[in-house]
């Protein structure tokens, strides 16, 4: 733990899905590393999931962007149409983060795509992969919005190198107003040797309702599966699993240490192709098949840009067949290609 008169950073992830809050992960770990005091603030399932792996840090709850996805793919017209709860939010949440200073003095501040998470007297660091955020026809927008809110932080942090980077076009720009650095792609998870326990390995996560409709399929699907198969939930909910077949487990959720076991003990990960799912698979070498939210322009930019750079395949949630996952064995599987094994203190000399 932290020195008891260690500098104090607030920790601020998103709560879209859990990626914002698991990437953020490594940042706690190596800030305590480096003797700071992580203080952590959020809302939802990502508030959870951080008391769940920190439960003596001290946490805090902010207002929620309330985003959802719909049933239908609409997903840019919603959240266009959500725009003022999010512009709400992120400023209640900036009289929030005034709040945290007062009464914890904080040195720093780092932002997982929360965009009122900032303090002009105090360093405030962004975290996102998403310089440009894709929106079909309205992208140039929609980017010139985010870089226009990023402009604001004193930095940016890129989870990805610079060179034979996986997130492609999403993290390209030549906006000199940005003062950018690429972190890495960092991952909270290790690559161990381990006898494998799993065929396949079912990870979800993501805003309903689009959670719950893949997992019904993909019920449905494994059906008449005849290999072993872990199927990891994604939600905090204390709720009967259903029970599908003998070879197959369920559980509701898993914590950093439990997944990082399973992950190394599974043959193949299906997941979404959210990109802190996509590093950390990446960290561990691991031969993967996604399916993309429905109308989420980045994790179906994602996925193509896997299968194209011959990592994985992918398919779109209507069209997905269990036997599809027999195009695994054509692709070379996500690959580490980072040499770096931790977060340098050097990142943190702006506190």
């Amino acid at each position: 733990m932290p020195l008891k008169h260690s500098k104090k950073i607030l920790v601020a992830p998103l709560n879209w899905g859990l990626g914002h809050a698991s990437r953020c992960i490594p940042i706690i770990n190596a800030l305590i590393e480096n003797n700071f005091t992580p203080i952590i603030a959020s809302d939802g399932a990502a508030l959870t999931l951080l008391q769940k792996e920190y439960p003596k840090l001290k946490f805090y709850e902010l207002p929620s962007y309330n985003i959802t996805y719909s049933k239908s793919n609409t997903q840019k017209l919603q959240l266009l149409l959500g725009s003022p709860n999010i512009i709400r939010a992120s400023l209640t949440e900036q009289k929030a983060t005034r709040k945290i200073h007062k009464e914890e003095g904080l040195s720093g501040i780092i932002s997982d795509n929360r965009f009122g998470v900032r303090l002009s007297e105090i360093p405030s660091i962004y975290i996102t992969h998403q310089i440009n955020v894709l929106s079909g026809s309205t992208t140039l927008i929609t980017s010139k919005i985010h870089q226009n809110i990023i402009a604001k932080f004193d930095e940016c942090w890129i989870p990805d190198q610079i060179k034979s980077n996986l997130s492609g076009k999403l993290s390209s720009t030549k906006n000199s107003k940005l003062n950018i650095k690429f972190i890495g792609p960092i991952s909270r998870f290790e690559k161990k040797s381990s006898p494998k326990k799993y065929d396949l390995l079912i990870l979800l996560s993501g805003a309903e309702p689009q959670r719950g409709i893949l997992e019904k399929r993909l019920i449905f699907e494994l059906k008449n599966y005849p290999k072993k198969v872990l199927f990891v939930r994604g939600v905090f909910n204390a709720v009967e699993l259903p029970q599908i077949a003998e070879n197959i487990t369920m559980v509701n959720f898993m914590l950093s240490i439990e997944l990082q076991q399973v992950i190394n003990e599974s043959e193949v990960v299906l997941a979404r192709s959210g990109y802190t799912t996509i590093l950390d698979l990446t960290k561990l070498d691991k031969k993967a098949f996604f399916i993309p939210t429905p109308g989420q322009h980045e994790q179906e930019y994602l996925a193509e840009r896997m299968a194209e750079l011959s990592l994985a395949p992918y398919a779109r949630q209507d069209d997905f067949k269990i036997e599809m996952l027999n195009r695994v064995t054509d692709f070379s599987g996500l690959k580490n290609i980072s040499k770096a094994e931790t977060i340098p203190s050097a990142l943190f000399k702006l506190f």
